[in-house]
């Protein structure tokens, strides 16, 4: 019986790693696969201002599949709840995955006058647009916030090995504060006007680092011999 409760723990165990692969993978893709597709002439696609402006493109399908992907993997992973709001794992995953959904399907606002956008709430463009803007500052806050305040929750490893520079929450904390600063440089750049692409960059970059702290919560890069010592803290053979 007891060997039987352990096999069952080692697969869930191996099922959230899997699951937090899959959902960091996801967000380093978008933005590799939407400027990839960009210079494919196939696609008649041009490089966009933006990782959203791509609703208007013939990447649209990808753009929001993705999204939607995302979206739906984040609200099925189940974490642990807190009372307080920025250490509950659950209540941060739920509405990350519902922002990611959201902007999916409320778009931002088009580079040029369209007539009628095709989208589920009926409102005027301006609108619409800044719905879609407030999805994607909450979405990246809540990744910033899992980053920093729930994946560092309970990763000591083990005492007696010495904490690395590289260990998992030195990683975790960098990509989190990553994120925020990644988001302020597109106010900036906003409002200094210095690269027609600014926006783009800096979401791309801001989604690496997102997916860098998922695939490193997800022991993408394993866990044994010196990587477990460097990155978990754990001796694993």
């Amino acid at each position: 019986m007891a060997s039987i409760l352990t096999n069952i723990l080692q697969n869930d165990v191996i099922t959230y790693r899997r699951l937090r692969r899959i959902i960091g993978l996801l967000g380093i893709l978008l933005p590799v696969l939407l400027v990839s597709f960009s210079i494919i002439p196939f696609f008649k696609t041009s490089l966009q201002p933006s990782i959203s402006h791509y609703y208007y493109s013939n990447l649209r399908e990808l753009f929001t599949g993705i999204l939607c992907a995302v979206g739906l993997f984040l609200i099925r992973y189940k974490g642990v709840g807190n009372i307080k709001w920025w250490k509950n794992d659950n209540l941060l995953t739920n509405v990350a995955g519902a922002m990611a959904i959201g902007i999916a399907f409320v778009p931002t606002n088009p580079l040029k006058d369209i007539d009628k956008i095709d989208t589920l709430i009926p409102y005027q463009n301006q609108m619409i647009g800044y719905i879609h803007y407030i999805f994607a500052i909450v979405l990246f806050l809540s990744f910033s916030v899992l980053s920093v305040c729930i994946f560092t929750l309970g990763q000591k490893g083990s005492l007696h090995i010495p904490k690395s520079t590289f260990n998992e929450n030195n990683i975790y904390k960098c990509c989190g504060y990553s994120i925020i600063v990644f988001i302020l440089l597109i106010a900036v750049s906003e409002k200094i006007r210095w690269s027609e692409y600014a926006t783009l960059i800096f979401e791309s970059l801001s989604l690496f680092s997102f997916g860098i702290a998922w695939l490193i919560k997800g022991r993408a890069l394993g866990d044994k011999g010196k990587i477990g010592e460097k990155l978990y803290r754990e001796q694993n053979v």
